[in-house]
């Protein structure tokens, strides 16, 4: 737990150098999946800061909405903004999940393309409110293929893409990122044992929880 979120993004950054550095000795590659919304940007611009990222990195989404390629509200979008476009990871290895065909050509496509990566690195996830993660929502389909097509999603917009609960798991490290006191409900009914979405996601090697001191 962190005292507030510049001191968490600081000790992040950190850590995901020497998972990367890990990674990159045991096996020449680092397989990244980053998260969206609002809460990583802070997190994506320190990674730019430190121009993290180089050849041996490959980056995948965990969710995507569906929306036009360039929409600044795409997960991939602002990724690029705020740290990918800046980096020295080439643009082939920089995956977005291609949501703007449709959530079930995109689920399909992405599934295709993940074929060849038996196990991420690292997976990065947020936490809603609800209790959500990635696109995975309570009352939702959360597994049954690699990726998911998401509808009627209780935020907007309806239609998504959504890595599933079982193949975010398949990581060596699942890291999820939680600020701000609107995330205290969600993370208490987890502690609890409540059927929530992210409570399915778990690293094969650890599972670690980022908060700041208002989510905790």
């Amino acid at each position: 737990m962190f005292e507030h979120a510049a001191a968490l993004t600081t000790a992040l950054a950190d850590a995901l150098r020497a998972e990367a550095d890990r990674a990159i000795e045991k096996h020449g590659t680092f397989h990244l999946v980053l998260a969206g919304g609002t809460t990583p940007r802070a997190f994506y611009r320190e990674l730019a800061r430190r121009k993290m990222g180089d050849a041996r990195w490959h980056i995948w989404y965990g969710d995507e909405r569906c929306l036009p390629l360039d929409d600044p509200e795409r997960n991939s979008v602002m990724a690029e903004a705020e740290w990918l476009a800046a980096s020295a990871i080439p643009p082939t290895q920089r995956r977005p999940i291609p949501a703007e065909r449709g959530a079930e050509t995109a689920a399909m496509q992405y599934s295709t393309w993940l074929q060849d990566v038996p196990e991420f690195d690292l997976v990065l996830l947020g936490l809603g409110e609800d209790g959500h993660t990635a696109s995975l929502f309570p009352g939702h389909v959360w597994n049954g293929a690699e990726a998911l097509a998401v509808h009627a999603a209780p935020k907007p917009p309806p239609d998504r893409v959504s890595l599933s609960a079982d193949r975010l798991s398949r990581s060596a490290q699942v890291w999820f990122i939680a600020t701000g006191a609107g995330k205290r409900d969600a993370l208490a009914r987890w502690k609890q044992g409540m059927a929530l979405p992210a409570a399915a996601v778990r690293g094969r090697v650890a599972t670690r929880l980022w908060l700041d001191a208002a989510a905790a």
